[in-house]
């Protein structure tokens, strides 16, 4: 902001929140990322602490939209570009489960002292000032990275495989 406010720079600010998608990096370390990972593997789904942590997640697609707005527009931001619908961890690890084995394990273990309770973006000035708002849910995009996901891992296309853009 600086650089805009003082040399005049033309700039755009996104905080961009939680979002997953297909040719993300398996092993990242991100939860969506995980839990896709583990339960393609048969491995159980880790949750940290109780599981009642919120995030929100977004899809690629829901973010790029977002972006080219921000970057055609005229607005300088901060914009955040996330999906403020909440899921508990566990929720999450209940719809992965649904997605892909609905008798994968959940395996608690002891949570990190850093962990927020809650992630939820507030849109409304992203809604306001540049009408984006995200589109694609939590269980239709999900299956188009886990099919991704399973390819990579696997070398195959099982059931769910298609690389077409997720819609709501």
């Amino acid at each position: 902001m600086d650089y805009h406010r003082g040399a005049g720079v033309e700039v755009r600010i996104a905080r961009i929140f939680n979002t997953y998608g297909p040719r993300m990096c398996i092993d990242d370390g991100r939860v969506v990322s995980n839990f896709v990972a583990q339960a393609l593997r048969k491995e159980p789904l880790t949750l940290y602490g109780d599981g009642k942590q919120t995030r929100s997640f977004q899809y690629v697609s829901d973010l790029v939209e977002g972006l080219m707005r921000l970057m055609e527009g005229e607005h300088v931001g901060p914009f955040n570009l996330g999906n403020p619908g909440e899921f508990t961890m566990l929720e999450l690890a209940e719809v992965v489960q649904e997605t892909i084995d609905p008798n994968a394990k959940i395996e608690f273990r002891p949570n990190t002292e850093d962990d927020p309770h809650k992630r939820k973006p507030d849109i409304s000035r992203a809604k306001e000032l540049l009408g984006w708002e995200p589109k694609v849910s939590l269980r239709k995009g999900l299956p188009l990275m886990v099919s991704d996901f399973r390819q990579r891992i696997f070398g195959d296309h099982k059931e769910g495989s298609s690389n077409n853009e997720a819609s709501s």
